[in-house]
C-alpha cells in the first residue's frame, strides 16, 4: 500500500508538471466518470428525499392553513346569513310596529320554558323599561301573549296557546265574537261555545276584540283551519292556527296603550 501510494503521488506530481500527460488525464477522466456517478448516487438520493419531504411538509402545512381559512370563512358566512335573517326579522317587526296605533318597545326573547306543557318565555325588558302585568306582546305577524310576571330587568310572557290562556276574539269577516283558548299545542287554538249554526268558515281571520280591556282591539290572533259540526251537539268544534310565530320569534314588541302611557 505504501508503494502504491508513493507511485500515485509521483504520478500526480508528474502529471501536474508535464504537459504530455494532459491527454492521458482526459481519457482517464472519461473512464472514471461512471465511478463518480455511482459514488454520487447516495448524495443525489438524499437531496431528492429531502426535497420531496420538504415539498410534502409544505403541502401539508398549506393544506392545513387552507382548511383553517375555509372553516373561518364558513363560520363568518353563517354569521352573515344569521345577521341578514335577523335584519329582515327586525325590519318586519318594526314595520309591524308602524302599523299599530299604540306605542311599542322592542324586546328580545332570552329564554323559553323547558316544560313542554307550559307555553311561556322570558324577554329582556322589565319594570325598569316600563313593562307591566297583563301587557300585550306581539310579533311581526300577530298577537303572541301577555306578560304575567315582571322583574326589574326581565319579564315572563304567557303565550296564547298555553292551556291556561284565553282571550276574546272576533271574526274579521262578520264581527262574530268568541273566546280563543290555548290547547297546549304550540300551533293550535280552540274557539269555545260557538253555536253549530254560527257563520264561521275555514280561512276566517280572528282578531282581538278589545273586550275585557286586556288586549287592544284589532290585533291578528289566528286563522280558522277547521270547523267540525256534529248534528247531535249544540256547539261546533272550531280550531285555529295562531298568526304569531310562537316558537320562532326572537324579537317581540311590548305594546303600550294610550291609556297606560297617560297613567
Amino acid at each position: 500500500m505504501l508503494i502504491l501510494g508513493g507511485v500515485a503521488l509521483v504520478l500526480i506530481l508528474i502529471g501536474q508538471r508535464l504537459e504530455f500527460m494532459a491527454p492521458l488525464r482526459t481519457q482517464l477522466s472519461v473512464v472514471a466518470a461512471p465511478f463518480y456517478w455511482v459514488v454520487d448516487i447516495p448524495s443525489r438520493l438524499t437531496d431528492q428525499f429531502k426535497g420531496a419531504w420538504n415539498s410534502r411538509s409544505e403541502l401539508l402545512a398549506e393544506n392545513e392553513r387552507l382548511r383553517s381559512e375555509s372553516l373561518i370563512l364558513n363560520a363568518k358566512l353563517q354569521k352573515y346569513i344569521e345577521l341578514r335573517a335577523e335584519n329582515v326579522r327586525l325590519r318586519e317587526l318594526m314595520n309591524s310596529g308602524e302599523r299599530v296605533n299604540d306605542t311599542v318597545l322592542v324586546a328580545e326573547v332570552i329564554a323559553v320554558a323547558s316544560d313542554p306543557n307550559r307555553h311561556q318565555l322570558m324577554v329582556d325588558k322589565g319594570s325598569r323599561d316600563g313593562a307591566f302585568l297583563g301587557q300585550p306582546v306581539i310579533d311581526a305577524n300577530g298577537l303572541l301573549g301577555q306578560i304575567t310576571e315582571v322583574g326589574i330587568l326581565q319579564s315572563r310572557v304567557l303565550l296564547i296557546t298555553d292551556s291556561a290562556h284565553a282571550l276574546p276574539v272576533r271574526v274579521s269577516r262578520n264581527g262574530l265574537r268568541a273566546i280563543a283558548e290555548g290547547t297546549g299545542l304550540i300551533d293550535e287554538l280552540a274557539l269555545t261555545h260557538v253555536a253549530a249554526t254560527t257563520d264561521i268558515q275555514v280561512g276566517d281571520l280572528l282578531v282581538s276584540s278589545g273586550l275585557g280591556g286586556r288586549f287592544p282591539s284589532g290585533y291578528p290572533v289566528g286563522e280558522v283551519v277547521e270547523v267540525s259540526i256534529d248534528p247531535g251537539k249544540p256547539f261546533a268544534e272550531v280550531r285555529a292556527r295562531p298568526m304569531a310565530k310562537l316558537d320562532r320569534s326572537r324579537n317581540v314588541l311590548l305594546v303600550f296603550s294610550e291609556q297606560k302611557i297617560e297613567e
